[in-house]
């Protein structure tokens, strides 16, 4: 039983990294998501372009080689970047562009009707957003949110391949010394804790935002 706790707590610890990428990635990536969703709307070409063309690079290429290109290439020309840093810089900029493809087809779903209407009852724009727009655009982007999220999770397990401690190499590790496969099984069992809270979470959220079906 000591041994048991001995390894939980050194997969705990591998876990807090997890978590630390996963929490710090998804609060910059979900406004600089809808960030980019406005500029892939915009009526200024040359910034419609340029996300465009972020896009379509972050979406064509893995993550992985992401992470390889941030983690080695960029001390070549210069810029050190601490290992989680790196990572971060990584997985913020892969998944803003998926939640920057998401927010741009929740806005585009609104009929264009709606804004017309609020600019001939005299709303202010930023009202129309607030009150009219915004809460439908939740509603329509929270399962494809949801489903990112989760993939998220799971790909925070990508920053084994840069040496970092968290949670899926502090476990690998565990099994090399001990020849036991039980630190695989407690990783297991991490994530589905995480992907089960988070399923949950989003589930109360869809049903919040599910009164502006009427």
């Amino acid at each position: 039983m000591e041994k048991l706790f001995d390894m939980a707590l050194l997969i705990m610890q591998g876990a807090a990294v997890t978590l630390e990428i996963f929490l710090i990635t998804l609060v910059l990536s979900l406004p600089l998501g809808g960030l980019a969703a406005l500029g892939r709307l915009s009526s200024i070409k040359p910034l419609r372009y340029l996300m465009e063309f972020y896009v379509w690079i972050m979406r064509g290429t893995p993550l992985m080689l992401q992470l390889l290109f941030v983690y080695f290439a960029l001390p070549m020309v210069g810029l050190m970047l601490p290992d989680i840093a790196a990572a971060l810089l990584a997985f913020t900029l892969n998944y803003t562009a998926y939640f920057a493809e998401i927010f741009r087809a929740g806005i585009q779903a609104i009929p264009r009707g709606q804004f017309e209407a609020s600019r001939v009852l005299g709303l202010p724009h930023w009202h129309t957003m607030k009150r009219i727009v915004f809460p439908q655009v939740l509603r329509i982007v929270l399962p494809p949110i949801s489903n990112e999220t989760i993939n998220l999770v799971k790909d925070t397990s990508l920053i084994y391949i840069l040496a970092m401690n968290d949670l899926l190499r502090v476990a690998r590790t565990i099994v090399q010394r001990e020849f036991d496969m039980t630190p695989f099984v407690i990783a297991g069992a991490f994530y589905l804790v995480m992907t089960a809270v988070l399923t949950w979470a989003f589930k109360r959220l869809e049903a919040y935002y599910g009164k502006y079906d009427a």
